[in-house]
């Protein structure tokens, strides 16, 4: 049974960082694409960065250069480091488990970026 469960959010300044956690119960890193998603108040869930099997990553163009998706197979834990934040990378931001095109959420967490 998949299990997503995150973690790490707060309130921070702008230009400052944060890491988000996904611990990940029931996935294999092996056979799940791993990614975050944020969504905005009054806005639609949007792509922010992917972990595919392959071991190779993709991002937004927004958060490109500033965000970094990993994996910790030992941990099963999914991180996404966040530096240099905007005001408008606020959101909740969820963990997602791809298996062909079957998806699983965490709950959220919620990061807000404001001085």
């Amino acid at each position: 049974q998949v299990h997503l469960v995150e973690s790490g959010g707060g309130l921070v300044q702008p230009g400052g960082s944060l890491r988000l956690s996904c611990l990940a119960s029931g996935v294999d890193f092996g056979v799940y694409h791993m990614a975050w998603y944020r969504q905005a108040p009054g806005t639609e869930r949007e792509f922010v960065a992917v972990a595919i099997t392959t071991g190779s990553t993709n991002y937004a163009d927004s958060v490109k250069g500033r965000f970094t998706i990993s994996t910790d197979n030992a941990k099963n834990t999914v991180y996404l480091q966040m530096n240099n934040l905007k005001v408008e990378d606020t959101g909740v931001y969820y963990c997602n488990a791809d298996l062909s095109g079957l998806d699983f959420w965490g709950q959220g967490t919620q990061v807000t970026v404001s001085s």
